[in-house]
């Protein structure tokens, strides 16, 4: 009777196989970040690189349309990587090049490059789905709107207009993208301005 109690113990401390309680992987499964405050947000974004390139850029970025020569101004793009350090966003823009009113975006100009100097993130929902948001940029640039992160928090969407020339384009108005609720310079905005951003 000893020789097999102790087999039993032997089989049990050797092969972990049908011996007491199987707790499965013990490997705990990672929690989703908080994205519920501006401190989180940016705490979730430090040291990630956001690009917009392709379909993800839309027709009216800032609320003007890639299509009209601003000089300086104009919003055609290949592509925008913004970079997160400190608190701040680092923005590197490829612009576009646009020729007889269209903006192509596969001839690539000269890179732009500009640092915030303030980022301001305020009403953030529970989820991260919609947050005002203030960009201050070296020269007087500000650029106001709403933002927010899809379920996943693989991307971010930026609604953005320059300072004072839009309302109702922040979340108690409604979620990104909801342009009905935008007035730009005086006028009902109908054009797609949601930068969309994959998050890397």
């Amino acid at each position: 009777m000893k020789k097999k109690l102790l087999s039993a113990v032997m089989v049990c401390a050797l092969g972990f196989v049908g011996c007491g309680d199987d707790d499965g992987d013990p490997t705990p499964t990672p929690q989703a970040p908080k994205l519920d405050s501006s401190a989180n947000i940016l705490a979730f974004l430090e040291g990630k690189s956001m690009i917009m390139e392709g379909a993800n850029i839309p027709s009216h970025p800032n609320g003007f349309s890639e299509d009209v020569d601003y000089g300086a101004a104009s919003q055609c793009y290949q592509s925008v990587t913004m970079s997160v350090a400190g608190g701040n966003f680092k923005v590197d823009s490829i612009p576009g090049t646009i020729a007889n009113n269209v903006c192509d975006h596969n001839a690539p100009k000269n890179p732009l490059s500009f640092t915030s100097n303030t980022v301001l993130i305020e009403n953030v929902a529970a989820d991260g789905s919609c947050f005002d948001v203030t960009f201050s940029f070296p020269g007087g640039l500000v650029q106001e709107g709403r933002g927010g992160f899809t379920a996943d928090q693989k991307t971010l969407k930026l609604e953005l207009f320059f300072k004072n020339q839009a309302t109702g384009s922040r979340c108690a108005n409604g979620a990104v993208g909801t342009s009905s609720s935008v007035t730009l310079n005086g006028q009902p905005f109908t054009g797609n301005a949601v930068q969309t951003y994959s998050i890397r």
